[in-house]
């Protein structure tokens, strides 16, 4: 049965000898109709499993192109695939299984104490020569309404919360990354991003498919294996954390290599420091910062590289297919420069959160969703990420977005890292924060400030500076700075 959601069958029936998908571990790849002949295989697994519409299949495996074999045939199939991250500990990933109670859990060898954990899931083992039956595909009604992933965040408080993606969100967000960003069939992206996340599965990789496309999957981030492969795979677009690019700049290979085939680099995941721009820069590459979270997308942004380059943090406007706004506490909408909440609206939105209607009711407000991010635009209509609303700090009654104390700190030559945060203070309210991760055991708190002097308004100076070995991390490569709240009380 071909519908709307079997498109990845259509994309095969008009290229069927284009390269889909590479494994770069294990040099594995699939052509366009193998790929197809992988997503039917596992529909009449799924099928003759007795799953019906709605069923929750988990996933756990580290980055692999079968992942993409299953997304789809759970498409197909009207099941709701579930990635699950296979770094949380195992309290947290039952947690999850109790939470979505999934009909199937599917894994790779690794992880297989999950499934003997957790006996009342019927589980199998992922394998790369899957054998079914020749039967047909399975028949079940739905509308783009219907939930098609459930993708649990890696939020540093309280439990993980279920994100529900409709067919429209992943198709639309996927539409509107095509269009906007200009994406093609002589596109390929080199992806690292770990496929239980957003960003691993729609910022890049479904839209590059959906246009037909080169998907190359990496699992283990290595920045010299990485630059090897974004030159051998011909690789035009590709998306990175801010901590992968410091190390890939870091390399020789980076300083010696053209990038020829590269349009542009784009950053994600978290605030890019201005140094990693710069070195771009410097080499004359292409690069831009973008912005988007599991809820919306991820992708609700477009700049051309040349305007990046002038406007070093900006993300650039509204898609073609998505709505922005920024509000004051007021409610009223900001004016240019003004600071306040971004609200995004768009069929690319979320449904909802899985089992937790008052967090739904929360978020989305009157048909917006609040992403808890604080943004302002400038008088061309470009957009700046300034940080989270819960990260903002009040001192001494003025307001201290960490970012910008961050992106100043990080251009002292001898810091590699930095976060801000705001420690309560009785007098002050919060007192601004800084830790540093520094090279050849530096540790001047008073060149540190005296920077700060130089290009920050007094109350914007940390006044408490820690120098630290490195700064933890979130499953996704985040600052952790629950963590760094914790470490300096």
């Amino acid at each position: 049965m071909q519908t709307e959601q079997s498109w990845i069958l259509k994309r095969a029936s008009i290229t069927p000898d284009k390269t889909s998908l590479v494994d770069f571990a294990t040099a594995r790849s699939w052509t366009y109709q193998q790929l197809a002949d992988e997503v039917k295989k596992w529909a009449k697994f799924l099928g003759n499993n007795g799953l019906q519409k709605g069923d929750r299949v988990a996933v756990i495996a580290e980055n692999r192109i079968d992942l993409f074999a299953i997304l789809f045939a759970c498409g197909i199939g009207g099941y709701i695939y579930v990635p699950l991250n296979w770094r949380l500990s195992q309290p947290e990933l039952n947690y999850i299984l109790q939470d979505c109670t999934p009909s199937l859990l599917l894994y790779e060898h690794q992880f297989v104490t999950l499934a003997t954990n957790n006996p009342q899931i019927k589980s199998y083992s992922i394998t790369p020569n899957l054998q079914v039956d020749d039967e047909d595909l399975p028949k079940n009604d739905w509308n783009s309404n219907d939930a098609w992933l459930l993708i649990y965040t890696g939020g540093t408080t309280g439990k993980p919360k279920g994100v529900v993606l409709s067919y429209d969100s992943v198709n639309w967000n996927a539409f509107n990354t095509i269009v906007s960003w200009d994406l093609g069939s002589d596109d390929c992206t080199l992806n690292y991003m770990p496929l239980f996340h957003t960003g691993g599965l729609n910022a890049l990789s479904i839209p590059i498919l959906m246009a037909g496309g080169t998907v190359v999957i990496g699992r283990k981030f290595n920045p010299h294996e990485a630059i090897q492969a974004l030159n051998d795979y011909q690789t035009t677009i590709s998306l990175f954390v801010p901590t992968m690019y410091q190390m890939m700049i870091e390399t020789d290979e980076f300083r010696n290599s053209t990038f020829p085939t590269i349009k542009v680099f784009i950053s994600g995941g978290a605030p890019c420091p201005v140094t990693v721009h710069e070195a771009f820069l410097r080499r004359g590459l292409r690069f831009k910062e973008g912005y988007g979270l599991t809820e919306a997308g991820p992708n609700n942004f477009v700049i051309q590289p040349e305007e990046a380059a002038k406007k070093l943090g900006s993300v650039g406007k509204c898609m073609q297919f998505n709505h922005i706004k920024i509000l004051a506490s007021s409610g009223l909408e900001c004016r240019s420069n003004e600071v306040g909440e971004l609200y995004i609206k768009g069929k690319h939105m979320f449904s909802g959160y899985w089992n937790n209607s008052a967090e739904t009711a929360k978020t989305i407000v009157n048909g917006w969703l609040r992403t808890g991010d604080l943004a302002k635009m400038d008088q061309d209509g470009d957009f700046f990420i300034v940080g989270r609303v819960k990260e903002m700090i009040i001192s001494g009654g003025e307001n201290v977005y960490p970012q910008e104390v961050e992106q100043c700190i990080i251009t002292h030559p001898k810091v590699k890292e930095v976060a801000v945060i705001g420690i309560p203070d009785h007098h002050l309210g919060e007192i601004v924060t800084a830790f540093i991760v520094a090279e050849d055991a530096f540790h001047d708190d008073e060149e540190i400030q005296v920077l700060c002097r130089e290009f920050l308004g007094g109350y914007k100076i940390p006044r408490r500076i820690h120098f630290i070995s490195e700064l933890p991390k979130t499953h996704v490569g985040k600052i952790d700075k629950k963590k760094l709240q914790r470490f300096d009380k």
